[in-house]
């Protein structure tokens, strides 16, 4: 009998067990990583519908409800959606949105972190990104390896040197190739030193399960400098202050693993945008990394005069030509190069040389704040530095102009993202790499945030990051090995390569040509490569959010 009793007892919990109201659904698209308590909560939904509950994973009890608003047709994603508003939903924890007739959302959660661990794994994708040294990691049960490669970079036969090597070892591959690139690592650079400056106090806090390769420098900045160490060594060693643009082999390489590419690899020739973007990251560390290294902080800064002065010395533009080369050209002008350099080194110095040089570019420039940038106009890079700076000394006239011009473009952000239906501030533009100007578009919101504080600001920049991460016409995270159906196929020739089954994680891939035709496919470079200009601002993005 006490048998009967304890399975009808043990069946009758079973049988109360909550279970899901409907069938989980693609129509039914938002962010996967989960929301923050206090901001705005909105999913997309393709599907026709009146209205919706927010129910409680564990154990389905409702805790909203609302109708929807809709239907809105946009173009581009060729239908109709409607919209769901769960802001009410303030209380941390794990719930799933239900849409009657329709299906439910994956189950996300509420609260102050939900950022943090997808900001480990995106900032620990430099680290993976590593060359010269073994790397290791762990991801969802997944181990992933490379031994230290190229560390025979690099030759100096286009230097004028045949068969001469000096040491190039270092720094991080650029993208889904293994190529280094000075140009590209310049926005890089740049936005994560941003990042660094304002998000220190939570970013000290948080760990990143580095190797000691920085003693006692912080693991974000132990991070950064692994590359800053490769670029000294990419001023020329004459002593002239010109610095090669890149650092490759002349062909890119079969997906094989980076330790099996046995090519030589090259320095180039130099640029003036090359060697002007290294004036502006070498001044940054020398400010940025004085309280953990003052000698090393004076190398950099020794560095960043002895370019800058070549570059006032020699005012034309020398563009990179490719010659034998078919890696990445990062063919760009200079001019953008040359206010960052000037902006950063009046920051780090104060010295009045510089900050007239800023001022009479940013002049010529029209104190003009872009909304679509990336390595090819960094110039953004010098007009924050300029605006967020405490140095006494502005014009009073420079900094009114670039307020007004940055708060301009941020309200520009803001109502792109509210006129499309999946909240992307860079509206109905695509192209390769569009993703990362999505994320890279946080920066611009969050300066405009600090210049003038406002809510929609910071909704805007949570829109930008929860368009990557699933609510977009794919119901999919943009992030490999985060998120709902993230990227399996990458453009990435350690993904390729490895017997590893899932993608090395955490990268943000480039995204559609249109708004409809992103593939998730190896081959495809041109939607689906990664690359460390893309992923320095998804970092920043997720920064901002994350909570020690």
């Amino acid at each position: 009998m006490k048998k009967i009793f304890l399975i009808l007892f043990l069946f009758g919990l079973w049988n109360c067990t909550p279970k899901p109201s409907a069938e989980i659904v693609e129509a039914v698209k938002l962010n996967s990583l989960g929301f923050l308590p206090e901001s705005v909560k909105e999913a997309t939904i393709t599907s026709p519908c009146s209205e919706f509950v927010v129910r409680e994973a564990a154990s389905g009890k409702v805790v909203f409800k609302d109708s929807v608003t809709g239907p809105v047709a946009q173009e581009d994603i060729g239908g109709e959606v409607w919209n769901a508003d769960f802001s009410g939903v303030t209380t941390p924890g794990t719930y799933y949105l239900e849409v009657p007739g329709v299906g439910r959302s994956i189950d996300f959660p509420v609260g102050e972190k939900v950022y943090n661990d997808a900001y480990v794994t995106a900032m620990r994708g430099f680290y993976l990104w590593r060359c010269g040294m073994e790397v290791d990691g762990e991801h969802q049960g997944n181990h992933y390896h490379q031994a230290a490669c190229h560390l025979n970079d690099g030759y100096e036969d286009y230097l004028g040197k045949a068969g001469s090597r000096r040491d190039g070892t270092g720094g991080w591959h650029d993208a889904g190739d293994y190529g280094k690139y000075v140009v590209n690592a310049g926005v890089t650079v740049g936005v994560l030193f941003l990042a660094w400056e304002h998000f220190q106090p939570q970013l000290e806090k948080i760990s990143l399960n580095l190797p000691e390769t920085a003693p006692g420098f912080p693991e974000f900045l132990k991070e950064i400098k692994w590359e800053t160490d490769w670029l000294l060594k990419m001023q020329y060693a004459d002593g002239s202050g010109r610095v090669s643009h890149k650092l490759t082999r002349v062909e890119f390489s079969s997906f094989i693993m980076a330790d099996q590419d046995s090519a030589k690899r090259y320095f180039t020739e130099w640029s003036s945008a090359a060697t002007a973007d290294f004036v502006a990251m070498m001044a940054q560390a020398a400010r940025i990394f004085k309280p953990y290294d003052a000698d090393y902080a004076a190398t950099c800064l020794d560095a960043a005069r002895v370019s800058y002065a070549f570059m006032k010395k020699n005012p034309e533009e020398k563009g990179f030509k490719q010659g034998d080369f078919k890696t990445g050209g990062y063919q760009t002008r200079d001019s953008d190069g040359r206010l960052w350099a000037a902006a950063e080194m009046w920051e780090t110095t104060g010295e009045p040389e510089f900050l007239a040089d800023f001022e009479k570019r940013a002049a010529d420039r029209g104190f003009r704040i872009d909304e679509n940038w990336d390595w090819g106009n960094k110039g953004n890079l010098g007009m924050f530095s300029y605006l967020l700076s405490n140095r006494e000394g502005k014009d009073p006239a420079v900094q009114e102009a670039l307020v007004k011009n940055c708060l301009a473009v941020a309200e520009e952000l803001v109502a792109k993202a509210q006129s499309d239906v999946y909240r992307r501030p860079l509206g109905g533009r695509y192209y390769w790499g569009c993703n990362g100007t999505v994320a890279r578009q946080t920066v611009n919101l969050f300066v405009a945030n600090q210049l003038q504080p406002d809510p929609k600001f910071v909704n805007t920049a949570l829109d930008a990051v929860g368009h990557l991460f699933g609510r977009n016409h794919y119901n999919r995270s943009f992030v490999t090995g985060i998120g709902i159906n993230p990227p399996m196929k990458p453009h990435d020739r350690r993904s390729g390569a490895d017997s590893v089954e899932a993608p090395w994680p955490g990268y943000l891939v480039g995204g559609g040509h249109k708004a409809t035709d992103w593939v998730d496919l190896e081959e495809s470079y041109s939607h689906n490569e990664i690359c460390i200009n893309w992923q320095a601002p998804l970092v920043f993005a997720l920064a901002w959010f994350s909570q020690p």
